[in-house]
């Protein structure tokens, strides 16, 4: 029987990783920096959007003047005495 040929390929010679070129290094702590103030400002616009948001069932208070209706006098007066208790 005939060999067949190996479908493995032989491993890669590992590269060493590079350090970050300065400039790469700045824009990532500008950005990083950028991210942490946007979730702080947003922090405070949500925090002062709970604060100023209406009290629910809240007391409504309303005043209002009545004028008495004109009344007649009475037709009879009645006087009730009690001696027992």
């Amino acid at each position: 029987m005939l060999e067949r040929p190996s479908r493995e390929q032989p491993p890669r010679a590992r590269r060493p990783r590079s350090r970050p070129r300065p400039r790469e290094r700045a824009a990532r702590v500008l950005l990083g920096i950028l991210v942490l103030v946007f979730a702080f400002l947003l922090g405070i616009a949500f925090a002062r959007t709970l604060d100023e948001r209406p009290e629910p069932g809240g007391v409504v208070t309303d005043v209002r003047t009545l004028n008495p209706l004109p009344q007649q006098p009475p037709a009879r007066t009645v006087t009730v005495t009690v001696t027992e208790p």
